[in-house]
């Protein structure tokens, strides 16, 4: 793996190298990753596996035609074929008014923020192993637990770097380790499987491998014995594992290609209230040790902290220049870049505020409803804002929650189930989306 300047300076040469052969503008990225992963299997070692990748993309524009290309090879021949390759196809590319690089004015020039993103601790494929079998033998251990997909631990690190021909370069780093479970419960037909996992940056941050066993076990076992439910109109409870989706959903129809192409729910919603005046939504790339912070966007943009929902209102759209340009508006730190492509949009770290009840307190005066654990499919339109998704959980009767249940579907609309959203205060920072216990009342429930 190159060092972060070695990153730096590939990505620069390959960017001058494009301007040399004549393009009028350039830009490239530099990506590495690194990773071990040890799992086991009824408490023996089924597999260890170490994978390193790196991959560089080049993007030129001549005019206003542009192409781009990408290559794992990183021997100088090869980067001079890909130059070459890159300005012959951008020469023949359809012309786009709105393609080229970011403006020049908002680039990043200041010191890139410290994030603490990188941990010098990396463990032997013998600790992972250890860590991957205490965790499966956690979960196993939980009465009624009768079967295992297995444990596992990884570590990774990974790289990128960018740099723009019109005055843009930084490169950033960042580690991971992680434990996961996944074990079954019951036999037959009636058997159930659930998981638990842990991502963080830095290792002094990870759960303890015991817990992440034992929190698998327990879920397989709390959902054995599911029972039917009659169709009709019910509040659901999201845990917070799933309820991430929801805002992700939200994400989806406010990235600005979607809203360019006039191609989301969210068309014409621009400062209006889709949610109650108590939620608020946060994107933050700047969190410290967050599982997707980042010193600077697709572009070279700087980034910052930023409520995509302020008090129930959607605050604008996430932008990348190119759908910035189409709409008349600004680039907002939002673009997202592979190695090949043009940029896309997407946010960092994000959050739903908490609300002021607690989850018990959420479902107190639900007689009838349903606490959802996990769903299945992707029966969401996001032209239309309809969803349609298979759930499983558990049934809440006056106010508490019941038996297991499965096969089902839950329905509505996107718009309506904002507005009828309602966060608990349980707000835990896990994973990169994280949204407290919802509930959200009128749902649409059709049994099995």
């Amino acid at each position: 793996m190159l060092s972060l300047e070695e990153a730096q300076s590939r990505a620069q040469d390959l960017v001058t190298a494009a301007r040399k052969a004549g393009a009028d503008a350039a830009d490239a990225i530099y990506a590495c990753n690194a990773s071990t992963n040890v799992s086991v299997r009824l408490g023996a070692l089924e597999d260890v596996e170490r994978s390193e990748g790196e991959e560089i993309g080049l993007r030129v524009f001549i005019g206003q035609r542009s192409a781009s290309i990408s290559a794992s090879d990183m021997s100088p021949a090869t980067l001079a074929t890909l130059v070459d390759r890159c300005i012959a196809m951008a020469g023949q590319a359809p012309e786009d008014p709105y393609a080229g690089l970011a403006p020049e004015d908002r680039l990043l020039k200041k010191k890139l923020p410290a994030l603490d993103l990188t941990d010098p601790f990396e463990p032997e494929p013998a600790q992972l192993r250890e860590r991957a079998l205490i965790a499966e033998e956690a979960a196993r251990a939980v009465p009624g637990i009768t079967n295992s997909e297995g444990g596992g631990a990884a570590t990774g690190r990974s790289q990128v770097a960018l740099a723009t021909s019109h005055g843009f370069a930084g490169a950033y780093a960042g580690t991971s380790h992680s434990t996961w479970a996944s074990v079954l419960a019951g036999a037959g037909a009636d058997m159930q499987r659930d998981h638990a996992s842990h991502s963080v940056r830095h290792i002094g941050d990870l759960d303890d491998a015991e817990a992440v066993g034992t929190r698998a076990g327990h879920r397989a076992v709390a959902r054995l014995h599911p029972v039917k439910v009659e169709s009709g109109v019910m509040p659901v409870i999201f845990d917070p594992r799933i309820g991430s989706s929801l805002v992700g959903h939200l994400i989806g129809g406010m990235v600005g290609p979607a809203i360019a192409r006039r191609s989301s729910f969210l068309l014409d919603s621009l400062g209006e209230a889709l949610f109650d005046s108590g939620v608020t939504i946060i994107d933050d790339p700047l969190r410290l040790r967050g599982l997707r912070s980042r010193p600077f966007d697709g572009e070279g943009l700087p980034v910052e902290r930023r409520a995509l929902i302020d008090g129930g209102v959607l605050t604008g759209w996430l932008m990348d220049s190119a759908s910035a340009r189409q709409l008349g508006l600004e680039p907002t730190g939002h673009a997202s870049r592979g190695g090949s492509g043009a940029p896309g949009a997407g946010v960092t770290n994000v959050h739903m505020e908490p609300g002021t009840l607690s989850p018990g307190d959420l479902m107190a005066d639900v007689k009838r409803g349903l606490y959802v654990t996990e769903l299945i499919g992707m029966g969401v339109n996001g032209v239309t804002g309809d969803y349609s998704r298979g759930a499983a959980g558990f049934l809440i009767e006056n106010g508490a929650v019941a038996q297991a249940v499965s096969e089902i579907t839950i329905a509505g609309n996107l718009k309506d189930m904002f507005r009828a959203l309602v966060p608990a205060n349980d707000l835990a920072f896990r994973y990169g989306m994280n949204v407290p216990t919802i509930r959200i009342d009128g749902m649409t429930i059709a049994g099995g």
